[in-house]
């Protein structure tokens, strides 16, 4: 039996605070979010995200501990 996850596509999107989340590919990106590029099924979109995201502080978090 098929996921029906599996047959949805889904995308990966970003925020300004580099924070990632994943939506359902036919609705519109929320203001203030980015399509990140990556598009698929919901597991491969979060398997995705497990990669990239390797840093779960906000960006102006970051930055502020790192002086910048």
């Amino acid at each position: 039996m098929v996921d029906i996850d599996e047959k949805v596509d889904y995308i990966v999107v970003l925020n300004g605070e580099e924070q990632y989340s994943i939506l359902l590919a036919d609705r519109e990106i929320p203001a203030g979010w980015v399509a990140e590029g990556f598009r698929g099924p919901r597991q491969e979109c979060l398997d995705h995200i497990d990669v990239v995201w390797t840093d779960m502080r906000p960006l102006s978090v970051r930055r502020r501990m790192e002086g910048n």
